[in-house]
């Protein structure tokens, strides 16, 4: 194994406790992997061009393998045993996130030699010497014959399709399928805003499937077991919102024979989902915004406060921007829902969901059907002006009507023909020579990233390296923010609660003058959380912590105070004195953390 002074850049988090706001959803552990039920573990280390050097017993244990049949033989051959494209592919995503970002993992499904299914996570972590250069690789491998994902990392029902990053979620009996590298990141992001209680806006053009998101939301979060509720605020009269959403008295008005819970009430402690929120009137919208500042509300012809503990999840395809300037919306209560805002990108924006998508569909109506080749450049072409909704309608219009277990381009354009929608055509599918092809395609990724270079290295399978080299050869400028929207916006309120994941040593010295050194594993601007603290009532009071900043070779050093426990010997610290500079450089680090995950942090 591995010498002890190898730097593991694993990513770890812990649970928040009071007074440092929830913590966000991240890696689990590694020693978490095997506390999963009917999950085994296996280590092994590798060198940098992914061969396996060592392995521990369990690992020959649980592939039934002997060493000689496993060192020297590539990492991924413990996860896709048939050696073909698939593992090629594999080992080469794996090296080049490993070697670019200190880590990789990935959830793989197979079948395993007893004949049943088995769940494969596999997590790697680059090493690194005494002198920080890379020097190995660390893999561990949990596999599980469950049905299920073996570990919910973020608590969600994800379950990997293939090799290939196609992975679908269950929502309510409806299936995610994401396929591309920007919805994986917006999943990601749905499901740190999930671990948190403030409220959420989700904005995006009619069909992304917004509602799905906001159930996500709830299902993902702490308020699972507690009532979901939803309303379209634009199906519903002008004279009724208000009785919906707060309920009324016997007798408050004409026909009103007996009183009547509202929304709110209903969904005490649970989830209220508020659709079309860019209708809401704005008599309405001052009740609103009173009920999310917490002060207590009254039905209608009622006399008595009601006090609710709802979460507030709501939805738009407006530009609540303008409407605010028009004076449609106000502005209070624009800035109180989007705490957290949350852009469903359009399918447009990510052309690798559109064929997964579409099997998924066509799979659904014809198990036995697939698509031609010309019939994929038709789906590709085309701009989905109606997103998921449109291309889901589309699927099952054609493969009701196809005649042949294959489906052509032609079929795609009949069926596309009465669709209002289908005049809006634009090319997305790259033309012209081998080089014109390139250039659009790195042009398309770096739009569909937001301009920043790693991410869209990372869409076209190769290092950022070669990208800079493609960028200066074809004279591509594209400064980072530019091209498409960002996923999301995160409040100035939220940005002292967002934790970046990190694995460092801290160190900590009480008033007594005794020293410890503990894993740091995440880190915001007000504190961060720890792991190893065996006695934290011997550090209580005012704390002197001091660490490296990571990415930089700044010393970081603060006053601090332990205001949580948690248990196995993690704490939460909050800052309580820091130098001005060092806020900055502290800040700086969490926004750049924020902008790499797609959130916006506002100026």
């Amino acid at each position: 194994m591995p010498s002890p002074n190898l730097k593991s850049q694993s990513q770890v988090t812990t649970a928040a406790g009071p007074g440092q706001g929830p913590a966000v959803s991240g890696e689990l552990p590694f020693s978490a992997l095997d506390a999963a039920a009917g999950t085994r573990v296996a280590v092994v280390s590798a060198n940098l061009e992914g061969n396996i050097t060592t392995c521990d017993e369990a690992t020959l244990k649980i592939f039934g393998r002997t060493p000689p049949e496993i060192l020297g033989r590539k990492l991924v051959t413990l996860a896709v045993e048939d050696d073909g494209p698939d593992q090629s592919q594999l080992q080469k995503t794996l090296q080049a996130a490993v070697l670019e970002h200190g880590r990789y993992r990935s959830l793989l499904r197979r079948q395993g030699r007893s004949g049943k299914k088995i769940t494969i996570e596999l997590s790697v972590t680059l090493l690194r010497d005494a002198s920080s250069a890379p020097a190995g690789m660390v893999a561990l491998i949990s596999v599980s014959e469950q049905e299920s994902k073996p570990v919910a990392a973020l608590d969600t029902d994800a379950e990997v399709e293939d090799a290939t990053g196609t992975v679908s979620r269950q929502i309510e009996g409806t299936t995610i399928i994401l396929a591309s590298p920007m919805m994986h990141r917006f999943m990601r992001m749905v499901d740190r805003v999930a671990g948190h209680t403030e409220s959420v806006l989700i904005t995006g053009e009619t069909g992304t499937g917004k509602e799905l998101i906001a159930r996500a939301i709830h299902q993902s979060s702490h308020r699972r077991s507690r009532p979901w509720v939803d309303i379209n605020c634009a199906a519903l009269p002008e004279n009724l919102v208000e009785s919906e959403l707060f309920g009324y008295e016997k007798g408050a008005f004409t026909g009103a024979d007996s009183s009547r819970a509202g929304l709110f009430e209903l969904a005490d402690k649970g989830t209220l989902f508020l659709d079309e929120i860019g209708e809401l009137q704005l008599q309405t919208q001052v009740k609103l915004l009173r009920v999310l500042d917490g002060h207590p509300f009254y039905r209608l012809g009622g006399h008595r406060k009601i006090k609710v503990d709802v979460r507030i999840v709501a939805a738009t395809n407006q530009d609540l921007d303008a409407a605010v300037a028009a004076g449609r919306f106000r502005e209070d209560l624009f800035h109180r829902l989007g705490q957290f805002q949350l852009r469903v990108p359009p399918l447009r924006e990510r052309p690798e969901d559109i064929i997964a998508l579409a099997e998924h569909f066509l799979a659904l109506k014809s198990r036995n059907s697939s698509f031609a080749s010309d019939a994929v450049s038709a789906l590709l072409s085309h701009p989905w002006p109606g997103n998921v909704r449109e291309l889901r309608n589309l699927i099952a219009r054609a493969a009701v009507e196809s005649r042949h277990p294959e489906i052509q381009k032609a079929q795609i354009t009949e069926a596309r023909s009465g669709n209002p929608a289908a005049v809006r055509q634009t090319a997305s599918m790259p033309v012209g020579n081998l080089d014109s092809m390139e250039e659009q395609m790195i042009i398309r990724a770096l739009e569909r990233s937001g301009g920043h270079r790693s991410q869209a290295a990372e869409q076209l399978g190769i290092s950022r390296r070669t990208l800079s080299r493609k960028l200066k050869e074809y004279n591509i400028n594209v400064n980072p923010g530019d091209g498409a929207s960002s996923l999301g916006v995160i409040s100035l309120d939220q940005q002292k609660f967002f934790r970046a994941p990190i694995q460092i040593s801290v160190l900590l010295k009480n008033q007594q003058g005794e020293e410890v050194t503990v894993a740091g594993v995440n880190l915001s601007t007000g504190g961060m959380g720890l792991d190893g603290l065996k006695q934290p009532m011997r550090f209580t009071g005012l704390l002197d912590v001091s660490f490296p900043l990571p990415d930089s070779e700044q010393v970081f050093r603060a006053k601090a105070r332990i205001v949580w426990f948690g248990g196995e010997g993690r704490v939460g610290i909050r800052f309580a004195v820091i130098d001005p500079v060092l806020f900055e450089q502290l800040q700086h680090w969490t926004n750049q953390k924020m902008k790499d995950e797609g959130w916006d942090p506002p100026a």
